[in-house]
């Protein structure tokens, strides 16, 4: 796996690789050679445009600057002031070697005069703006940022796009969208979701010493950015030797009289994800519909309130005895929150049995907990697996924030460390579903490449919620391994998109329509994660795969 860290916890690495003897110069002069070495890889490159800021950043362009000419390319730098002006000391010095080497620089160039060079050169260097920006950019900067969009030119920045915070992936305001973006040290949170995902395009991580990892470890990553190969330590091992019910049981607990696809989305889901059996109870009063849909599944008619076509407090026990007999459970698609449905949830929660909790379920677990689940605790502390799946504004309703929910990565993952915490227990884990998910433990978070926008369509989430039910049912993993089977899923789900996205392309994707891509999903993703190592992020493979950053 790959460590993420805040970009307060990169500081902390680098001054210990300070401590260590590597010095702050010469840790530029090894960022500015990693990106010099990233323009070296791309085709069909001889001139070089590199755009530099007044901090450490714009020094690490500066060495960049320096290394490309002395290999061979014509160089020029843009610099919004004269070199001597720099307010960095170690850019200053920087600035100077690589003047006295012979390369050209251009100061603040009026907008007509920065068209005519960037249409001149091969590539651009972003070095303008790093990893301890936050805001809007000011001028002459936003002019760049601009220019360099507008130009079609390949990009390559140094550490982070220019514009875009390391931390939170959000740009305020103007923003470079890199092909390729070389970060310094370890991941950043923002590199990978929200604007990141766009703005970074294919990300490499440069380490810049062999003691990095050590001092990495030690600043106690926010997460870990999942390899396929990882996934080894919780796929099961293939065998003939099975049944329908060895393959597990899923019972799926959805569906109203407003929303009885849910409930079909999330049981067919389920069973294409390689459940054995699959059973589906629903209020009564949708059965006849929903089983018309569903030839193999066989469904459960429930109790239920004709008033708002939900199940009843009559539904309960029925429901919670057909919990008992079955190897995991998902409550929640399309269900509702009604005093029955609330206490529905509820009586799953005190079941033994492993529970997805999805949709409407969180909704009912926040009424329950006068949406602050982080100090009820003992709620959901239970000796099996609990899996919850809130999207952002459903993790705002069960932490008390309706109306701010978390809006970045970063705070999704607070948000969700806090609930899992006041719990304690590896049984836990929370999927927090957003433009990058994070699949949080008591003990680690793990995060799954994501899939395409494709996914962002009604249904996507029941079908998510059906995939995490079949593999806590097939897999039964150890709890220290939950976060990570759970990431599986998301991957999968993620992958059937692509496929799908295929057949009806970006935009004319249905949550139906990743169903029948599930089974293949999961067949290409164990394949993958049993190559050798060093094979998952082959740059042309990962590069055709849509929606997904690629880190090298």
């Amino acid at each position: 796996m790959q460590p993420v860290l805040n970009v307060e916890d990169i500081k902390r690495v680098e001054n210990n690789l300070n401590r260590a003897g590597i010095s702050v110069s010469e840790l530029m002069h090894r960022a500015g050679a990693a990106a010099a070495a990233e323009v070296t890889h791309m085709e069909d490159v001889s001139s070089v445009l590199i755009f530099v800021g007044m901090g450490n950043n714009g020094g690490d362009g500066w060495v960049a600057a320096e290394n490309l000419l002395k290999m061979g390319f014509d160089v020029t730098v843009v610099c919004p002031v004269a070199p001597e002006a720099l307010r960095s000391d170690l850019a200053l010095v920087a600035a100077r070697s690589a003047v006295a080497a012979g390369v050209l620089v251009k100061i603040a160039p009026p907008r007509a005069e920065l068209d005519e060079l960037l249409f001149g050169h091969d590539v651009c260097l972003d070095a303008m703006l790093g990893t301890g920006f936050h805001g809007v950019p000011s001028a002459p900067f936003d002019i760049w940022i601009d220019a360099i969009n507008m130009s079609g030119i390949p990009v390559v920045s140094v550490d982070v796009p220019s514009g875009l915070s390391a931390q939170t992936g959000h740009a305020a305001g103007a923003c470079v969208y890199a092909d390729v973006t070389v970060t310094m040290l370890a991941l950043k949170p923002g590199l990978l979701a929200d604007e990141g995902r766009d703005a970074c395009g294919a990300i490499v991580i440069a380490p810049l010493d062999d003691k990095t990892e050590k001092f990495v470890l030690e600043a106690d990553p926010v997460a870990w950015r999942a390899e396929t190969s990882d996934y080894l330590d919780i796929i099961s091992n293939p065998t003939s030797a099975v049944d329908k019910y060895t393959r597990g049981s899923v019972l799926v607990v959805a569906g109203s009289t407003r929303y009885p696809g849910a409930a079909i989305l999330a049981a067919r889901a389920a069973a294409r994800s390689g459940a054995g059996y699959v059973t589906l109870a629903v209020p009564a009063c949708i059965a006849a519909i929903v089983q018309a849909q569903l030839i193999e599944i066989p469904v459960v008619p429930c109790p239920f309130d004709p008033e708002s076509g939900s199940f009843s407090e009559d539904a309960v026990d029925i429901i919670v005895k057909l919990a008992s007999r079955a190897n995991a459970v998902l409550v929640g698609p399309g269900m509702r929150v009604t005093a029955a449905t609330v206490s529905l949830c509820s009586g799953l929660l005190s079941a033994k049995t492993p529970l997805v909790m999805d949709a409407d379920a969180l909704n009912c677990l926040a009424r329950l907990t006068e949406n602050r689940l982080d100090n009820f605790p003992e709620l959901i502390r239970r000796q099996s697996t609990l899996v919850l799946t809130p999207h952002r504004r459903e993790l705002g309703r069960l932490m008390g924030l309706p109306d701010t929910p978390p809006d970045s990565l970063t705070s999704a993952l607070e948000a969700s460390r806090r609930i899992v915490w006041s719990d304690g227990g590896s049984e836990l884990t929370i999927v927090a579903k957003g433009s990058a998910t994070a699949c949080v433990g008591v003990e680690s978070a793990v995060l799954p490449k994501p899939g395409p926008a494709s996914l962002a369509t009604a249904g996507s989430g029941d079908v998510l919620g059906g995939v995490i039910a079949a593999q806590l049912a097939h897999n039964k993993p150890e709890g220290t391994h939950l976060p990570l089977l759970c990431a599986f899923a998301c991957e999968v789900h993620g992958t059937a998109s692509v496929m799908a996205e295929a057949r009806y392309g970006s935009r004319g994707v249905m949550a139906s329509d990743l169903i029948d891509s599930l089974g293949l999903a999961i067949d290409q993703l164990e394949s993958q994660a049993a190559m050798p190592q060093g094979m998952d992020f082959n740059r042309d493979e990962q590069a055709a795969a849509k929606g997904d950053d690629q880190i090298a």
